[in-house]
């Protein structure tokens, strides 16, 4: 109940997407906590057709423009408030949204996925220990996996507290998050059994704030 508050808390205070990004396009894929920077959707190696899950997919912007590009699209969210909001911007994308915890929903789903994504998602606030067999277990043969977060701040490692404030009166509700370097990740990903893992600090874009952004790829 803690977790699905937060994340409707962090709904009504994170703005919807643009109508329309730098270059005028109406869907776009973007990995950063900065508009236009960064690769797109090319990480994820699909093509049309493709079956696509997205965990923590919050208000669709990403998962819209993966079914842009002809993808069968699945994301699933524990907030409700998050799910509304993707359903009322994307309601002509073809999205299959579910609420749930996404461990959960992986364990349960019989489907399998030619790629699964997070950014700054469930991947980043889900044990890895737990999300990373169940996500294998709906990769198809060389699936991709690929998600996006924070890097780590230096000697905080592991699980670590998240804080999404609320009213000043009011204490701020706290959800886990898990942080780690980029070799970490690579170890961590290889004892899941995924094979080709990449890890790599984004830098921020010139002028801007000085965090970068966590980028993970490996194939299942």
């Amino acid at each position: 109940m803690t977790e699905t508050k937060a994340w409707d808390t962090y709904s009504q205070q994170k703005p919807q997407r643009r109508p329309t990004n730098a270059a005028g396009e109406t869907t776009w894929f973007n990995w950063t906590q900065y508009p236009d920077h960064g690769p797109g959707v090319e990480v994820l190696g699909i093509g049309p057709g493709a079956s696509v899950l997205e965990l923590g997919c919050g208000k669709g912007g990403n998962l819209a423009h993966v079914a842009a590009q002809g993808a069968r699209t699945v994301g699933v969210d524990v907030s409700l408030a998050q799910l509304k909001a993707a359903e009322a911007r994307w309601a002509d994308s073809g999205l299959v949204l579910h609420r749930g915890n996404a461990t959960r929903f992986l364990s349960e789903s019989g489907e399998h996925f030619d790629a699964v994504f997070s950014v700054f998602g469930a991947a980043w606030f889900t044990d890895p220990n737990e999300l990373l067999p169940a996500i294998r277990k709906r990769l198809r043969p060389g699936g991709v996996l690929a998600f996006s977060q924070r890097p780590a701040i230096e000697g905080c490692y592991g699980c670590q507290a998240s804080y999404i404030n609320r009213a000043e009166d009011e204490d701020p509700l706290v959800v886990k998050r898990w942080d780690y370097e980029p070799d970490r990740w690579v170890e961590i990903l290889h004892e899941h059994g995924f094979t080709a893992v990449t890890a790599r600090v984004l830098p921020a874009p010139p002028g801007r704030r000085k965090i970068g952004t966590l980028i993970v790829r490996a194939h299942g």
